[in-house]
């Protein structure tokens, strides 16, 4: 339990936070531009939500032995992977509802006025797909539910982090 304990103060353990989210973003991008899957808004929004576990790992990873700065890490990797749980749940309930033709997407992204993400780098933020559309599957899954897995993967392991930590009374 020591072990796993002293990750947060290791900068692998960040790194590897890090990358998991660069590397889905990457696949993210390789769905949209080389395949041809079109973003919808909710997909969209749980690639910021990605963006924002990607930030929390690198922030933890340059300042990891620092205790504020490992709270704002905990804090963003804990909003983010929550968020993006939340976004996902919501697009496979679109997909699945009885009546999903009812249901409709917008085309731009709700983002804050003094962040237009979508404006700034439409090359990431850009939405033009159909929230309804289930154009890929993994296992029998879409890729709503397969987001819906790795976000609870994330929130599962910032929980336990957490707990290990408060457990053997280390500073968090």
């Amino acid at each position: 339990m020591n072990y796993f304990s002293n990750l947060v103060t290791n900068s692998r353990a960040w790194l590897v936070l890090t990358l998991s989210a660069l590397g889905l973003e990457i696949a993210a991008l390789y769905f949209q531009y080389s395949l041809g899957l079109a973003p919808c808004i909710m997909c969209i929004y749980q690639r910021t939500a990605l963006w924002g576990i990607f930030i929390a790992g690198l922030v933890g990873l340059i300042g990891n032995k620092s205790i504020i700065v490992r709270l704002l890490s905990y804090g963003l990797w804990g909003f983010s992977a929550v968020w993006g749980l939340l976004i996902a749940i919501e697009h496979v309930d679109m997909q699945t509802a009885e009546f999903s033709f009812m249901f409709a997407c917008e085309i731009v992204p709700n983002f804050p006025q003094w962040a237009p993400l979508h404006e700034w780098i439409p090359l990431l933020f850009e939405a033009n797909g159909d929230c309804g559309d289930i154009k890929w599957q993994l296992l029998g899954l879409s890729m709503p539910q397969v987001m819906i897995v790795i976000f609870g993967m994330y929130s599962a392991i910032l929980t336990a982090v957490l707990i290990v930590r408060l457990i053997t009374k280390k500073s968090l």
